[in-house]
Formats: structure tokens, sequence, C-alpha cells
């Protein structure tokens, strides 16, 4: 049996963004462990039948002594449990995972890319930072591996650096979505429209341009129209601090919700989905979950996230950090229900064509499967 870990930096991620693939793995005769920051899931995957190893990470963190001794426990964890193929996801766990592997010798890696965050970031001036593409380089000169990138600019940047051959890049968009779980769905008639954003609470996801521009539109819209931030606080560095936001939110027409569990149902019962977010997101799974649900798009023309709406087809592209075409752009899908709700449908075409899970499955299987038998 082929021994798969698959390697996260915290198990609600996991849950959210992988846990399809690895039962499908398992399905398909994988033994399979995952090995992730417990947070408190720890027990939710094991009751799925999967095997849960707790990995040391500090996922924003940047103390090089911690950063080494992550990579000290995986190449350790390696060397004694010596698994066939390691699946890497996120620049932290492939950064550290992919050395370990290598000084392990494991006869198979595959990496996936699911956005660049901080570290690529020109702000970002730390020693971990400086470090990233010199061990990525050294890593990654290796036989048998394989690298999933979401969208063409993460991979130009690897292929720029000298990270990765041209043959060692494979492409999938996204995570995939279960179409069936996130139906179309006519937008709910409603007293008032309801324009949602679902993610960590980041000042790169756009949070604070997307309340500007609500503030824009507050004058006419007050009593027509609720803005709605879903999501949870964060570690990340640029995360925003409670007081900050509820210094934004009134309660009623700019409401913070906090992290929520039901977002399904939320993405249901709204009639917009905004994501101003100039992050280096990988592809962003909530916009991936809107397209499905069948509601427009108002996002930036920037990494990850325009992978995800043809402009004018479902949605908008607008300017990084431009909360006046945000609010203007907003302003044209309240007052057209017509065009919210065409622009819904041509959202599920697109998820359809683009973004099911079982095609991401599938090619996820494809390469392990490749890997083994190198």
């Amino acid at each position: 049996m082929i021994r798969l870990f698959i390697v996260v930096n915290v198990d609600w991620f996991f849950l959210s963004h992988r846990k399809d693939i690895a039962l499908s793995a398992q399905e398909n005769g994988y033994e399979v462990t995952v090995v992730t920051k417990d947070t408190g899931m720890k027990s939710t995957i094991e009751a799925l039948g999967l095997k849960v190893i707790d990995l040391p990470m500090n996922r924003s963190g940047q103390n090089i002594i911690e950063e080494l001794y992550t990579c000290w426990f995986l190449y350790r964890l390696y060397r004694r449990e010596k698994p066939d193929i390691v699946h890497h996801v996120g620049l932290k766990t492939i950064l550290w995972g992919t050395l370990a592997a290598k000084l392990a010798k494991v006869h198979g890696v595959v990496n996936a890319v699911s956005g660049l965050g901080i570290f690529f970031s020109e702000e970002n001036t730390s020693l971990v930072s400086k470090l990233l593409p010199k061990v990525l380089r050294f890593s990654h000169q290796r036989k048998n591996l394989a690298v999933i990138f979401q969208n063409e600019e993460d991979k130009g940047l690897f292929l720029k650096n000298r990270i990765i051959k041209e043959e060692q890049a494979f492409m999938i968009k996204g995570s995939g979505v279960d179409l069936n779980q996130y139906c179309y769905t006519p937008e709910l008639e409603s007293q008032k429209i309801k324009v949602l954003l679902t993610a960590r609470m980041i000042v790169e996801k756009g949070v604070f341009v997307l309340v500007d521009a609500a503030l824009k539109l507050k004058e006419k819209y007050r009593d027509k129209v609720e803005f709605l931030l879903c999501g949870g606080l964060d570690d990340n560095p640029k995360a925003i601090k409670e007081e900050e936001l509820k210094s934004v939110c009134d309660g009623g027409y700019i409401q913070w919700l906090g992290y929520r569990t039901d977002v399904l149902e939320l993405l249901k019962s709204c009639h917009i989905v905004a994501f101003p977010s100039y992050y280096k997101e990988g592809l962003p799974k909530s916009l991936i979950e809107a397209a499905a649900v069948g509601r427009p798009i108002v996002t930036t023309n920037s990494i990850g996230c325009k992978e995800t709406v043809v402009d004018g087809y479902n949605g908008y592209l607008i300017p990084v950090k431009d909360s006046d075409t945000l609010a203007e752009k907003l302003n044209l899908l309240f007052e057209d229900e017509n065009l919210r709700q065409n622009m819904g449908r041509n959202s599920r075409i697109l998820a359809e064509k683009d973004f099911s899970i079982e095609n991401v499955i599938h090619r996820h299987l494809e390469i392990y499967s490749q890997l083994s038998k190198a």
C-alpha cells in the first residue's frame, strides 16, 4: 500500500480545502496520514478514518528558530515513517517540508501552492523571506517532484526564480467545490440586498476597501442594503484587530459576523459577493463557492481573484484598493435585478466548467499515481 502524507499548516484548512482529496485517495487504496497543527479539529479528521499527526508550526510566524524546528520535526518524521509520497499544502509547509523530504530521501513530493501570501510581498523584509527563494531553489532540485499552481502568476514566479522547471509544474484551478452541495440557488426575495465578503479578517483581503465603498453608498442605500463581513480574527501580521472591526461596523448597514460555519446558507441568502483583495491569493475558495451558488462577484483584477470572473459576464474586475470603482459596480448591481440574476447564472456556468471537485480530485490522483510509479 502506498503511504501518502498530506501536510497542511492548520487542521481547519485541511477540512475546508483538502478533505475530499484525502478521502478519495484513501478510497483508491492509499494509506493516508494528515500532518497538521491541531487547533481542536483533530478528532473531526480522525472521525473520517484518517490518521493525524500534530504539526508544530506557526503558520504566520517569522522566528527563524521556530521555523528550523518545524523543518527538523518533518525531517525526523519522514525518516521514521518513510512515506512514499508527501503532499505539502501552502508555502510554509512547502518551504520546510520539501527540504526535509529531500534530506530524508522521500520518494515523491507534491507541492500545492495555494497563494504566496506575505512571503513574496515586497514589504516583507524578514530573514525568512530573504532565505525563501534560496531554500526553495535547493529543495526543489530533485527528481519525482510535482508543483501544483492555481494561477499563472505564481507559476511564473517559481519559474523566474529558477525554483522549478516547466515540466514540474501542474495547473489546477483551486481546491474545487462540490457542485451538488453548492447548488445553483436563485437570489431570494428580501427586503434588503445583501453584499457578502467571506475571508479571514486581514487588511490585504480588502475588508476596509469594501467598508469604504459601503460608506460612499450609505446615504443612498442605508435602508436598502446590508454589507456582511464574515470571517474570524487571524494571527497574520496584517490581521485586523477586533476593536478596529467594531469601530467600522454599525450592526445594521455594515455588520461583522465573525467566524461562521454556515457559509453556504449565507451565500444562498446574499445577492452579491464582494472580495476586493490585494493579498497574494492562490484561487480563493470563497469565490469558487460563490460562483457555484450562482452569485455575481465583484473582485480585483489581481493574482488568483481574476481567475474567477470574466469581466462583465459573471461580475466585475476592479483595480486594487479602488473603493470608488467598487462602489460604482455595486451600484450597478443594486439597481438592476436582471443583471444580478444573469451574472449569477453565468457564475454557475463558469463553476461547472472550471471548479468541479471531481475534476480536482481526478487530477490529484493522476499526479499521485505518476509519482508512485516513477
